[in-house]
């Protein structure tokens, strides 16, 4: 048994000697950019960093696939690397565009500007690839609960940047069949309002099930307020008044909750 444990041992090494050489790599021009960007700013660049630093995620991740599969265990200085990287790269776009939620377009639109030379069809690649590298991260950990509400910040933050890295004062020019960024911008667009949705409804989750903290149930109608947002500027208008009907009931639940706790604070001070 020990000797069949150290083959796998050293079939994993030589299997991810390749992998670890191009995270060598990424690292190495992560660290590069970052010097280059503290000379001289550049939106452009910016973006090609967090590029870079999602694609060193995949890679970690990756390690711990082979992992899984060869020694039947957890790569967790892998997983933890590639939890590093992903808020890194999440960091990176928030600097670009902002983490900002339930905003008008026009507070981050000077932002989004700089990104002009980044077509929508680069952008939408980048985020396909974020949302690849979360789901196989989630997966890493399907079977450690103490995990499961912490993915709920790392999904709102993706949701936030996918709204916030679109161009919405072009949007409907780039929704023309006849655009060359037409089907990336659809295709974005869908997979925004999903996120936007999700991570509303995880935040919900949340506050029912584990925290009953306002500020989940808060940032929930956040996110489904910036759904709305995107609704509105679409010309969904009867999608927008669905959101607007449920927004008002769970503001009205959320001030019921609030109440609540208060009468129950105010009356443990009394007794």
């Amino acid at each position: 048994m020990a000797k069949t444990l150290e083959g796998d041992r050293l079939q994993y090494e030589e299997k991810i000697q390749a992998y670890k050489s191009e995270i060598a790599k990424l690292s190495k021009r992560e660290a590069q950019t970052l010097e280059e960007l503290q000379q001289q700013d550049n939106a452009a660049k910016r973006f090609a960093l967090a590029e870079g630093v999602f694609n060193l995620t995949s890679y970690h991740i990756l390690l711990n696939s082979i992992s899984l599969a060869i020694l039947k265990i957890n790569n967790e200085e892998a997983l933890g690397e590639a939890r590093k990287s992903l808020s890194r790269g999440f960091g990176y776009l928030e600097d670009l565009v902002t983490g900002y939620v339930d905003v008008p377009f026009s507070d981050y639109a000077e932002k989004v500007a700089a990104l002009e030379p980044i077509d929508g069809n680069r952008r939408y690649k980048l985020m396909r690839k974020i949302g690849l590298a979360i789901r196989l991260f989630k997966n890493s950990y399907r079977d450690n609960s103490k995990w499961k509400w912490t993915f709920v910040e790392v999904e709102g933050r993706f949701a936030a940047i996918a709204k916030n890295i679109l161009d919405l004062t072009s949007i409907n020019a780039n929704l023309d069949p006849r655009s060359p960024v037409y089907e990336s911008t659809a295709y974005h667009l869908r997979l925004l309002k999903q996120l936007l949705n999700d991570a509303s409804e995880r935040y919900r989750e949340r506050y029912e099930q584990a925290t009953n903290h306002v500020n989940d149930f808060q940032a929930s109608i956040n996110f489904m307020n910036a759904l709305r947002r995107i609704h509105i500027i679409l010309g969904e208008s009867g999608e927008a008044e669905t959101i607007k009907k449920k927004v008002d009931v769970w503001e009205a639940k959320m001030q019921g909750d609030m109440n609540k706790k208060q009468e129950e604070k105010n009356a443990d001070m009394a007794s």
